[in-house]
């Protein structure tokens, strides 16, 4: 592997960094993400992604055809370097940059394509995913929201779940089923839905941490027109994998920054008298965890190196999902040990330690485990596909 950036790489650094010391947002990122997803955090997210999209700062990956800058591999991991060297949120509202935006350039039709994909790098219009259903999660293709045909329509039925910032979005790309007698990876269609159709209702399912990120979503005889299909009809299920397939590029992550701020913790908080930080074992956890880390950070860099040969992604995706989410839920629960009573002490609460970002942190991490492919299904991949494993 090389590890170094070329001159070109480096110069795209410059240029974007003496943007960001000239625009940086005033308030660092806590890193909560979803963990507190209120609508004061959402329209400061929205506003900073604005803000980039004015330098031409958003959809970097994208084709410059599309208006992004055609920037590879190794221009957005500087592009992501850059944005943590700051502390600046990572530009994320919605679905619309690393999903939907990338399928229509593989599946719309032109039409669908200039209506939607410059909206999505303005923040013009917010889309949400409507994929998961009650009876079906890591099982899609067991979905059951319906889609008849009436004239120039299809009329929609059924019920989507966890569907991130609903109450904020413009559209949803959706999947329905329009012929039920198929197999069930057949007879799916994908939609382009307009979120302020009559016929729809958002209800917000609060989280342990009070976030109300996630929603369920209901469709009652909701009016979409045919020329919002995308792709062909009853082959929505190719599409919905090429969405899927950009969703698992982007999920993951090592923990590295956590892991420096509980060697903080380990100094600020006591036992039996004296900064955790001097108790010999809990030096050695930490060590731990840092060795794991790092052990993470370069099984990514070997799937990086296969990206950057031209070679399709291997099982490192499903290790990396695997490892840095169990990763991440021991580092929450050895902070709460650290915390002791200061551990029940909820976020911005009086008296709480950092703010009391560990607690929040520790209610969400057991979440992360089940979102992108639940860590059950990451096992089964891993045993059947790479280590050639007998179906249980």
């Amino acid at each position: 592997m090389d590890f170094n950036f070329t001159p070109e790489d480096e110069k795209f650094r410059a240029e974007f960094r003496a943007w960001l010391d000239n625009n940086k947002p005033e308030r660092e990122d806590e890193g909560l993400g979803v963990l507190m997803e209120d609508e004061g955090q959402w329209k400061r997210n929205v506003a900073w992604f604005k803000k980039l999209a004015s330098g031409g700062w958003t959809g970097i990956d994208w084709p410059k055809e599309y208006g992004g800058r055609g920037a590879g591999i190794l221009q957005t991991i500087v592009y992501h370097q850059e944005l943590a060297r700051v502390h600046a949120p990572l530009p994320y509202i919605g679905s619309g940059v690393g999903l939907i935006g990338p399928t229509l350039m593989h599946w719309g039709t032109e039409e669908q394509k200039q209506r939607h994909i410059p909206k999505i790098l303005t923040a013009e219009e917010i889309w949400c995913q409507g994929y998961s259903e009650p009876g079906a999660g890591s099982d899609l293709a067991s979905l059951q929201t319906r889609a008849i045909e009436d004239g120039d329509d299809f009329v929609v039925n059924g019920q989507k779940v966890w569907t991130s910032n609903a109450q904020f979005s413009d559209w949803i790309f959706l999947l329905v089923r329009t012929d039920p007698d198929a197999p069930k990876h057949k007879g799916i269609s994908y939609l382009l839905v307009d979120m302020r159709s009559p016929g729809i209702t958002v209800r917000p399912l609060v989280q342990m941490t009070g976030a109300r990120g996630f929603n369920e979503v209901f469709f009652e005889d909701l009016r979409v027109p045919k020329k919002n299909l995308v792709g062909d009809k009853n082959q929505g299920w190719q599409v919905a994998i090429t969405t899927l397939m950009f969703e698992r590029n982007v999920a993951g992550g090592g923990g590295g920054g956590q892991i420096h701020e509980l060697v903080k913790l380990a100094q600020t908080v006591q036992r039996g008298g004296r900064p955790a930080w001097e108790d010999a074992s809990v030096r050695q956890k930490i060590a731990d965890f840092h060795c794991e880390q790092q052990a993470l950070r370069y099984t990514g860099l070997r799937q990086l190196t296969r990206r950057l040969k031209g070679l399709p992604p291997g099982p490192e995706g499903s290790i990396m999902k695997l490892c840095s989410t169990e990763l991440n839920l021991r580092i929450q629960l050895f902070a709460m040990e650290l915390l002791g009573p200061y551990s029940q002490l909820g976020h911005d609460g009086p008296f709480a330690i950092d703010n009391g970002i560990w607690l929040l942190r520790m209610l969400a991490a057991r979440g992360i485990t089940i979102a992108a492919g639940t860590n059950q299904i990451q096992h089964n991949i891993i045993g059947e596909r790479v280590l050639g494993l007998p179906k249980g």
